[in-house]
C-alpha cells in the first residue's frame, strides 16, 4: 500500500499515513525503513524548522509499483470484507 501511495510522487510521512489509514506510526516507520533498505524508497531529510522528510519511490520501487498496484486495488476493494471477517473472528475468540 505504501508503494502504491508513493506512486503519485513525493510524500511526507503524515501524507503517507493519511493515504493508507489504519496503520500505526511505528509500523509505518518500520516499513518505510525496510523499503529504503531494499532500495525501493528514498528518504530525503531537510534541515528546516520544523524538520521535513520526504519519501519517494526509486526506479526499482516504480517497477515494483506496476506489479503491486493491482493487489493494492484488490485490497482497497475488499477492505470492508476483511474488516468484517476480523470482527467475526475476534468475537469468536471472546466467547
Amino acid at each position: 500500500m505504501i508503494v502504491v501511495a508513493l506512486g503519485g510522487g513525493t510524500m511526507r510521512f503524515t501524507e503517507i499515513k493519511r493515504a493508507i489509514g489504519g496503520i500505526s506510526q511505528r509500523m509505518l516507520t518500520l516499513t518505510l525503513r525496510g523499503l529504503e533498505r531494499d532500495g525501493l524508497v528514498t528518504r530525503t531529510q531537510f534541515e528546516t524548522i520544523p524538520p521535513r522528510v520526504d519519501y519517494e519511490l526509486t526506479a526499482l520501487g516504480c517497477s515494483l509499483r506496476q506489479v503491486v498496484e493491482p493487489l493494492g486495488a484488490w485490497a482497497g476493494a475488499h477492505m470492508n470484507d476483511m474488516k468484517r471477517a476480523r470482527e467475526t473472528y475476534d468475537k469468536r475468540d471472546e466467547t
